[in-house]
């Protein structure tokens, strides 16, 4: 299934939309509404966040940051992290390496 450019529903309030990567970076946008949740994760890939719109609490290695609009962050490889949307929100997320575990589904 081509996931490419085009929105997927990937948990309830929670959408995304894979950009073409590059040959070592790629960027992805992640919808939220209200209360939606990006569950607890970890991956090896260094990650960049940034807020388009809206205000999110992210947990990462346990500690809590509010993100709102205009804010960035950096996600280390390895730690464990998730997010909480407060509001309607709008995140930009920039990875490296490639995720393949997101390109090739």
């Amino acid at each position: 299934m081509e996931t490419i450019g085009t929105w997927e529903q990937v948990d309830t309030g929670v959408k995304r939309k894979i950009h073409k990567p590059g040959q070592k970076l790629m960027m992805m946008e992640v919808e939220f509404d209200t209360g939606g949740i990006g569950a607890e994760h970890s991956h090896p890939h260094e990650q960049m966040t940034y807020c388009l719109k809206g205000r999110l609490e992210f947990t990462i290695g346990g500690e809590k940051v509010i993100v709102k609009q205009g804010d960035s962050l950096s996600i280390p490889g390895d730690v464990i992290h998730g997010v909480v949307a407060l509001e309607p929100s709008t995140l930009l997320d920039v990875f490296t390496p490639l995720r393949e575990d997101l390109l090739k589904r």
